[in-house]
């Protein structure tokens, strides 16, 4: 059967785990121009880019707080207390991280500490198109609040009459954002990293996008702007045993799908049994999907493999690096200790990744393709710098300066040196 490996080696993990590649030369040209434009000629060229990419003429970028008014009082009161119940959770979970200042002696009178600083400007990119993700704004405009960001531009596209998503609107006035503008796709990252007449300039810039705006990102990075992490594509991948219960799996491996065409999911099951059996069940789950056609075409990039034991399992998705992982099994504590490469983990039969996408508390913007080796997801850390500062009495410099002396020495720095001496001197 297509796409099933049943107990592939090792050399052949790197060719079954490969996401979804394309020829990137011709994009990032044609994104790279769109930046200059925007760079060189600022709000004229995002509103020729507003007309040419999202079909609307635009008079004003900023939504104005009747707009955000209005859209209050349009949002359904069973969605605005689902939001209550999410926002409470991330709030909670984003507050638990923040740092007390601590002060440390390394030796006497030698006083070194670190304290988190909030990134005074941040950019917020929320993707409006197929799916408004109102859940991106809480996930991102949340902690940018608790760190103290003097400064929050949030950047979304508008529809053809130049409105933007209620809901996207009223959660921004829950968390008490009001810099919001209608401008999305490569011209967005290109206002908030260059700043124009009307956006601001800021220092870093978060959330997703599509292909266009994920190398936007990257190409703004190259430039000295900082961004959240490298991300492509969404992606999933789920570790079932035989107590894994298949129509959870399969709706799982669905959820993942409907993101987009581009999306992947992968399922390693301890049997082939397992395997059909889930297989089964999203044919069966598919028909009742509204976004069936996209997750049809990502499920052509789906990978079912079965391992006969579970280090090499937990050996294979560790290589993958998932963006999340879901491990069904009765045993997903247990297991999730052998997990060292992973976005955002979901442990046992009733913590579905649409939890920690929308609701559970964790943070749902994650690294992707692979880059969950070296990087985190989004936390109150993104949104802070850590300054280290420390404080040398007369004894601490007595104490410490020969040492100082010697290194400098050792490395010809006389300068360096002389800065401790002179002092010892006193």
């Amino acid at each position: 059967m297509q796409n099933i490996f049943i107990n592939p080696l090792k050399e052949q993990w790197p060719e079954i785990l490969k996401r979804p590649a394309f020829d990137g030369t011709e994009l990032e040209n044609t994104v790279a121009s769109i930046l200059l434009d925007v760079q060189l000629n600022g709000d004229e060229a995002i509103k020729k880019y507003a007309a040419k990419f999202d079909g609307v003429k635009l008079a004003e970028f900023k939504v104005s707080d009747m707009e955000i008014t209005e859209s209050v009082s349009s949002v359904d009161d069973t969605l605005k207390a689902a939001i209550a119940v999410a926002k409470n959770n991330i709030t909670t979970f984003h507050y638990a991280q923040k740092e007390a200042v601590k002060q440390i002696e390394t030796m006497p009178g030698v006083l070194c500490w670190r304290k988190s600083v909030a990134i005074q400007k941040v950019g917020l990119y929320i993707p409006g198109g197929t799916a408004p993700l109102f859940s991106t704004l809480l996930m991102l405009g949340i902690p940018a609040v608790l760190a103290g960001c003097n400064e929050i531009v949030v950047c979304t596209p508008p529809d053809k009459q130049g409105n933007i998503n209620p809901v996207i609107l009223y959660v921004a006035q829950l968390i008490g954002l009001t810099n919001i503008y209608k401008i999305g796709g490569v011209q967005a990252i290109g206002a908030m990293a260059y700043g124009t007449k009307t956006i601001p300039q800021v220092y870093k810039i978060f959330g997703p996008g599509n292909q266009y705006v994920t190398c936007a990102k990257q190409l703004v990075n190259k430039g000295g702007v900082a961004v959240d992490m490298p991300a492509g594509p969404s992606e999933v991948a789920v570790f079932a045993d035989e107590t894994a219960k298949p129509g959870f799996v399969a709706a799982d491996l669905l959820s993942q799908a409907e993101h987009g065409a581009d999306s992947q999911v992968i399922l390693l099951a301890t049997s082939l049994k397992i395997v059909e059996k889930v297989m089964e069940e999203i044919d069966n789950q598919l028909e009742g999907i509204s976004r069936k056609d996209i997750a049809l075409k990502a499920l052509q990039n789906t990978r079912y493999i079965t391992v006969e034991s579970e280090d090499d399992a937990f050996d294979l998705l560790n290589e993958y690096a998932p963006e999340h992982l879901i491990i069904a099994s009765d045993k997903a504590v247990h297991l999730a200790e052998k997990v060292i490469n992973a976005g955002s983990v979901f442990l046992g039969h009733y913590s579905p990744e649409s939890a920690g996408d929308y609701a559970s508390g964790t943070n749902h913007t994650l690294p992707t393709n692979g880059y969950a080796k070296a990087y985190s997801g989004v936390s109150l850390d993104s949104f802070v710098k850590k300054i280290t500062f420390q404080q040398i009495s007369e004894t601490g410099i007595e104490n410490i300066g020969n040492a100082v002396e010697v290194m400098a020495a050792a490395e010809g720095l006389d300068a360096h040196k002389n800065a401790v001496s002179i002092r010892l001197k006193k």
